[in-house]
């Protein structure tokens, strides 16, 4: 993945490390949002909620109480452009969100949860409370461990983003 010339046999080692280390970070990055995806739809078909996938489940979730438009979402970060404006649109179909076009912007349309739509955030914030229950007894992850992976994480993010913003 590197090149260059190394003068010492540690410094090369240490890029190693930290290029196998890093490339399997990226892969469970990757991994453990799928593996987070299949979890929901799990608990989704569990409870015969076929029409909605898990992406847009977790759309809702993360939409909560707040009044959004597409693009605050998306600079949010949780979505890419086309995604987000499939999946709204298929929930607004679907009786998940209401939209109206917003007062300030009339080119803009804000979107909030309807009743249906609080039932499946409400249903994934349970999933999540069952989670907090256990995640530390049966998955041995501590509130330290959780701590130092959000730090790395954050790290990540503003590298990544700096990677865009500045063309790195």
């Amino acid at each position: 993945m590197r090149s260059g010339l190394s003068y010492s046999a540690e410094p090369a080692e240490e890029e190693r490390e930290l290029e196998d280390v890093y490339l399997k970070l990226l892969t469970l990055i990757e991994r453990l949002h799928r593996q987070l995806l299949d979890v929901i739809k799990d608990e989704l078909d569990r409870v015969g909620q076929t029409n909605i996938n898990a992406v847009q489940a977790l759309l809702l979730y993360n939409i909560g109480d707040a009044e959004l438009t597409a693009g605050e979402l998306r600079s949010r970060g949780h979505y890419l452009g086309s995604n987000v404006s499939y999946n709204l649109k298929k929930l607004v179909e679907s009786g998940y969100i209401s939209h109206k076009r917003s007062s300030a912007d009339r080119r803009s349309v804000r979107v909030s949860l309807t009743p249906a739509g609080f039932e499946i955030r409400e249903r994934l914030a349970g999933l999540f409370d069952r989670h907090l229950d256990s995640v530390e007894k049966v998955g041995d992850v501590s509130v330290t461990m959780v701590e130092t992976t959000i730090l790395t994480l954050d790290g990540l993010e503003r590298f990544w983003a700096d990677q865009i913003r500045f063309q790195l």
